[in-house]
Parts: structure tokens; sequence; C-alpha cells
């Protein structure tokens, strides 16, 4: 299975932070995160560092980007 969207972009946009910002969050580059955002190439640990910084699970990240997520601010 090849997943080819995410919900970081979302997430970030809940949460107001630049990629800049949780790439130095999580301890990836800017890039990682572009990188995750455009083609949802990352690895599982960087998917469960993503999803430990906005409490969600690793599958709410990858849920279709119509699905509403609870992000705890």
């Amino acid at each position: 299975i090849v997943i080819t969207e995410n919900n970081i972009r979302v997430l970030r946009a809940m949460k107001k932070i630049s990629q800049k910002e949780l790439a130095k969050a999580v301890g990836v580059t800017q890039q990682t995160i572009s990188t995750a955002e455009n083609t949802s190439k990352m690895s599982l640990t960087t998917a469960k560092k993503i999803a430990d910084y906005f409490w969600v699970g690793i599958d709410d990240i990858f849920l279709s980007k119509n699905t509403r997520i609870n992000c705890i601010k």
C-alpha cells in the first residue's frame, strides 16, 4: 500500500507552527518535514515523533485529509 497524502500540514496549521518549528521540536530538518508533507516519505521513527508531538496516533497522520482530527493545543 502506498499512502500519498497525510495530515501533517493540517496538524501544523491547527497549532499555527511552521515546518521549521516542527522540525526543531521533533529533532529533524525542515527538509524532512517538507518531504514528509509532500510525499508521505518518512521513517517510522519520524512519524512516531510527529504523532507524539501532536498527541495523535501514527494512523491519524495518514488518514484522509478530510478526516477531522482532534489536536490538543
